[in-house]
């Protein structure tokens, strides 16, 4: 239970509007839920002062939690320490997005390239539910539903790799990333387009062509921290690849189709 506390900072009034019951198993973990939520989304800007005491007083519990969540968020890039001020919110940088999609277009692609190689029915309707759930959320402009439909359709499709690392690399980036879309207010953009781009990312994976599936979301990527920068007053960052038409089966789906025939 969060409560609101007179004569407090503005970052400690948004967070108290933030009021969710929360089933985190510890007092860290609900404090990093809700700090992690009012970060990405908004309601505590770039820049804006982190006071434990009075955040601990807001959310209902001792400072050791509040430390405990502001370290992780520190780990995650989006809170900094400043010497003798305490904690803050990081603030908004095309170089620092370049440096957040940099390393994402090394990841996610990669992850996408292990996941069409091995892409079963079962991945594909997870990732299709998701899309499916991702389009009716921002059509109905439910942009909270928008933006957690997103997320599982992607993560539906690096799950589908089935390696922990790149998931556990992956998220933080992902967290960060979500701050600028938020800050630029890109769900609006070129829905149809979005859309059309999802669908290519999901076609190659289930076609078993970890070629096209990477290019296909390095290119997603790409686009997306194009337009951010652009909308921050920065440059193109990133050059898009050439894909091959959509008809053409690699051989890693031609291995999955040969061993079905075979067992």
């Amino acid at each position: 239970m969060i409560k609101c506390v007179a004569n407090v900072t503005p970052a400690s009034k948004k967070l108290a509007s933030l009021a969710q019951q929360r089933g985190h198993r510890t007092l860290a973990e609900q404090a990093f839920a809700s700090l992690h939520e009012a970060i990405v989304t908004g309601v505590l800007e770039p820049g804006e002062r982190l006071p434990i005491e009075e955040l601990a007083e807001v959310l209902e519990m001792s400072p050791m939690p509040i430390r405990e969540a502001l370290r992780r968020l520190d780990a995650a890039g989006l809170v900094e320490h400043v010497p003798h001020r305490g904690a803050r919110v990081t603030e908004l940088a095309v170089d620092d997005l370049r440096e957040v999609y940099t390393v994402r277009l090394e990841l996610e692609p990669l992850a996408v390239r292990e996941a069409a190689a091995r892409f079963t029915d079962a991945d594909a309707e997870t990732a299709r539910q998701a899309l499916e759930r991702h389009l009716e959320a921002v059509e109905a402009e439910r942009l909270g539903d928008a933006w957690t439909t997103h997320t599982e359709f992607h993560f539906a499709l690096y799950d589908a790799a089935d390696n922990r690392w790149l998931a556990r690399l992956i998220t933080p980036l992902w967290e960060t990333s979500e701050r600028y879309r938020h800050a630029s207010g890109s769900v609006e953009w070129r829905l149809r387009e979005r859309q059309r781009e999802h669908e290519a990312i999901l076609e190659a994976c289930i076609a078993g062509d970890p070629d096209r599936a990477s290019r296909e979301l390095h290119n997603h990527l790409a686009r997306t921290a194009n337009q951010v920068s652009e909308r921050m007053g920065g440059r193109k960052l990133f050059e898009l690849y050439p894909v091959e038409g959509k008809g053409k089966a690699k051989a890693a789906g031609k291995r999955k189709a040969k061993v079905a025939a075979e067992s």
